[in-house]
């Protein structure tokens, strides 16, 4: 089911993906699929970072235009030293210590694996402009990891005053490989 929010998911081939149009989304400049492969593939480095549960993120301001944009913050998964520590929430951790706890409207957050549920509440309560995501929690459940099976978009629907856009699927081929052929 595709979301009002924009729910956009891009299979293996990130070309194909469709755009639909948001009634009452963030003011975010229009980004290319280009950009957003770009964007991923920040994250997917900062998943290197944990070669065991390879969940990385960056939080980036778009450039008008969208073309190129500016790293707010980044992160990746450290539940070794707290279980909430995963790689979007040491990724706004991050943020706030660059930005402080402001600006949140016009980024978006790009992560290697689809946001559980904690994840993705703290950032809609941030009000984060966007969030994209690579693998699938079907995805990363097929890596051996074990997943809470609420939807990024089940979140998005439970939170009407959120109103950004929601992107799956880029990139998720590499990805998917990471998680599959991750540090056991």
């Amino acid at each position: 089911m595709i979301s009002r929010r924009g729910l956009l998911w891009c299979g293996c081939a990130a070309a194909a993906c469709a755009t639909v149009p948001l009634s009452a989304r963030a003011a975010l400049p229009p980004i290319a699929t280009v950009q957003h492969e770009a964007f991923m593939r920040l994250a997917i480095a900062e998943a290197r970072g944990n070669p065991r549960y390879p969940f990385g993120a960056v939080i980036v301001r778009p450039a008008q235009g969208g073309n190129g944009g500016e790293v707010m913050g980044k992160g990746v998964n450290d539940s070794g030293a707290s279980p909430i520590l995963h790689g979007e929430i040491a990724c706004m951790n991050d943020y706030v210590r660059r930005n402080g706890n402001t600006g949140w409207g016009d980024t978006v957050l790009y992560t290697t694996g689809e946001p559980c549920s904690m994840c993705m509440s703290a950032l809609m309560w941030a009000g984060i402009g966007g969030v994209v995501f690579a693998s699938s929690i079907d995805g990363i459940t097929r890596a051996g990891i074990d997943q809470i099976r609420i939807r990024a978009e089940a979140v998005a629907e439970a939170t009407p005053f959120w109103k950004g856009l929601l992107l799956g699927g880029v990139l998720a081929a590499e990805t998917d490989r990471m998680f599959l052929e991750r540090q056991r």
